[in-house]
């Protein structure tokens, strides 16, 4: 439960090495507002499938959510140990990144989000990137990084 006045900083993650350095920015920049910190991760159901795939190898929806779970747990195990504190909301959330993103962050004081940093001249930002960039209903703050891996049980912050 978010309380009343409270600052809100949303911070959109899966497993990469950019999203656990965008979250333990996230984490610092909360303890500094004294704001509560709201953990997404959205998935999406794969929709279309190759006629060629044979289907015996589809993995369902709870499938699928299974595994979003466990990216979910795994980036916040890393940031945190086994527990998060409290004043951290985790969320699974499914549908696009895009749209899941820009609507929790209506009403947010930050979006935050990771990119990878870019290896040539002239690339972009991704997709989850641009939307946020075009959309978000707060400030957007993205944290790059080009190293890194996520540990199972290795804390990196402190709330």
């Amino acid at each position: 439960m978010i309380q009343p006045g409270r600052q809100r900083i949303v911070v959109g993650v899966d497993r990469s090495a950019a999203a656990l350095a965008a979250l333990r920015w996230a984490v610092a920049e909360a303890h500094l507002r004294d704001a509560m910190l709201h953990v997404v991760h959205a998935w999406e159901p794969v929709t279309y499938r190759a006629p060629y795939a044979v289907p015996h190898d589809w993995p369902t929806d709870e499938q699928e959510r299974l595994r979003a779970h466990a990216d979910l747990t795994a980036v916040v195990r890393a940031a945190f140990g086994s527990e998060a504190p409290p004043g951290v909301k985790q969320e699974l959330a499914k549908g696009a990144a895009e749209r899941v993103l820009v609507d929790r962050s209506q009403g947010a004081g930050l979006l935050v989000l990771g990119a990878i940093a870019p290896q040539s001249p002239g690339e972009t930002a991704g997709p989850v990137v641009r939307a946020c960039m075009r959309s978000a209903g707060c400030p957007l703050v993205i944290i790059s990084s080009a190293v890194g891996t996520l540990r199972a049980g290795e804390p990196v912050a402190a709330f």
